[in-house]
């Protein structure tokens, strides 16, 4: 398979943003590692809990020119393992 660059650097974004998502918050049980800040975030908010009341709107805004509710659709991707190798997703 050919390198290609942009696939490559959305991988390692989607790294870092695994890896700063619990290096954040090392004492809370809510961590995952497999999980982007931006997923967290929805869970959070969906919950009720403070965190998700602040963090997802500004998560939302600042990926605006993506899409609309990229919190949820985060979420939904992880969800389906859209992140993952096709053949590691989940057939429904």
């Amino acid at each position: 398979m050919a390198f290609r660059p942009k696939h490559w650097f959305l991988q390692l974004f989607i790294a870092c943003d695994q890896l700063a998502n619990v290096l954040i918050t090392p004492l809370q049980s809510s961590a995952w590692a497999d999980e982007s800040m931006s997923s967290r975030c929805y869970r959070a908010w969906r919950d009720g809990k403070i965190a998700g009341r602040i963090f997802m709107p500004i998560i939302d805004f600042m990926f605006l020119w993506q899409t609309e509710e990229h919190c949820r659709n985060a979420y939904l991707k992880e969800c389906d393992r859209y992140n993952s190798p096709p053949e590691m997703r989940i057939v429904k």
